[in-house]
């Protein structure tokens, strides 16, 4: 059994990076975004020329890619494509489209489910994505299914990338959420729902700072009533 994992599962634009990011620094844990992992094939496949839904042609390029993940100077976790650091690229509404498309397809996901899973056993890890729970660490410790209204993740992330200095609209973010979350529900290989022993956490009417203090009540709670709730000393944030 992954003793002391966290997976963290639920649609485009909860919060599911940033408040496990936070949870994994609050409590000393190894952090893993899968949603990068799949972002940057998407990417990859996007500088390619090779068309999203294409499975011949994103499956020809698997082999060619290196895939790392790596904690910069300031703490931070970066992304690193066949050696190039593209955190910030990985985010732009194109690799969002291409991350959902990408990992709709049964090569993909198996090219990163062992991946994901040599992450979990390095350590106490919380992981987030979309299938975390129900097929890349189902023995997790703590199950959540992060979500919210998509108008209300749509102007997370919209503010999010305005932020970033990314010129794009509310209408845009939107669209893409929707496209992500009918794209994501209904796909054929790991479709994104909740396990059935996930709590179903909804951060609708919640700031970040009420969703992070609740995210550890219901994490803490969780492994203590399993008997793994064994962390370091909590790091500041």
């Amino acid at each position: 059994m992954e003793t002391r994992s966290i997976a963290i599962d639920g649609p485009s634009g909860a919060g599911k990076s940033t408040l496990a990011r936070m949870t994994a620094q609050k409590r000393g844990i190894i952090y893993v975004d899968t949603g990068a992992l799949y972002r940057s094939v998407g990417l990859y496949a996007l500088r390619r020329g090779v068309g999203s839904k294409d499975e011949p042609g994103v499956t020809a390029l698997l082999p060619e890619i290196e895939l790392e993940m790596k904690y910069g100077d300031a703490g931070d976790l970066r992304v690193l494509l066949c050696g190039e650091d593209v955190t910030e690229e990985i985010r732009i509404p194109e690799a969002s489209i291409y991350a959902s498309d990408v990992s709709a397809l049964p090569a993909v996901r198996a090219f990163l489910l062992q991946t994901q899973r040599d992450m979990a056993v390095r350590g106490d890890v919380i992981m987030d994505g979309r299938d975390i729970g129900t097929v890349v660490l189902p023995n997790a410790g703590v199950k959540i299914f992060l979500t919210a209204q998509p108008e209300i993740r749509a102007r997370r992330r919209y503010d999010e990338l305005i932020a970033a200095g990314r010129a794009v609209t509310y209408d845009d973010v939107l669209r893409d959420i929707n496209y992500r979350d009918k794209n994501d529900s209904s796909r054929a290989a790991a479709p994104l729902k909740a396990a059935e022993d996930a709590v179903v956490f909804d951060t609708t009417e919640l700031d970040l700072n009420e969703s992070f203090l609740r995210l550890i009540e219901l994490i803490d709670e969780g492994l203590s009533a399993k008997g793994e709730i064994r962390y370091k000393d909590d790091a500041a944030i």
